[in-house]
């Protein structure tokens, strides 16, 4: 149902699920670990009107586990991008993993995802440092429409090869004509 990415490196399609709603991935050696990436699988969508709050919890010598709301996942926003070298200790909230046991290791964090209604989504507010900026300016520079310049759909150059790799499967000498 959901993966997760971490820096680039390391991808869990299995998230261990602790309760009905709830999930969890365990992040070894987290302390090098700038980003977190979960998205859904594609291969079962939530149910109509529910989305995936994104936690992430680390072991803090002082208070345990700390659960921080990172932000969310939803089938029309299935993935999310978040920052979780920021985040300090004490700064976790309420949260719906209750006193899950933590991970044995103490470089072990844990990315948690608790199935929840939309409308209460809406009404939760994330860590301010864990938001990532979905584009940077660069991005958003090239992406100016610039009225001199034709775009073409990515799908449109994906279709033309297909078509073309199976003419020449039949046909290699099929362009010669």
């Amino acid at each position: 149902m959901f993966g997760c990415i971490v820096a680039g490196r390391l991808v869990q399609t299995d998230a261990q699920q602790v309760a009905n709603d709830k999930f969890v991935f365990n992040l070894p050696d987290y302390e090098n670990v700038n980003h977190v990436v979960v998205f859904m699988l594609g291969t079962v969508p939530f149910p109509a009107g529910m989305g995936g709050a994104v936690y992430f919890s680390f072991p803090d010598p002082n208070v345990g586990q700390v659960w921080q709301l990172l932000g969310f996942i939803t089938n029309e926003k299935p993935s999310a991008i978040f920052k979780i070298s920021g985040l300090k200790a004490g700064e976790g909230g309420a949260h719906p993993f209750g006193m899950m046991a933590a991970p044995q290791a103490p470089s072990v964090a844990q990315v948690g995802v608790s199935v929840e209604s939309l409308d209460q989504l809406a009404q939760q507010t994330p860590v301010s440092s864990a938001a990532v900026s979905t584009m940077d300016s660069f991005t958003q520079a090239q992406m100016t429409p610039n009225p001199s310049e034709m775009f073409v759909p990515a799908s449109s150059i994906l279709k033309w090869y297909e078509n073309f790799q199976r003419r020449m499967a039949q046909n290699p000498n099929f362009w010669k004509t």
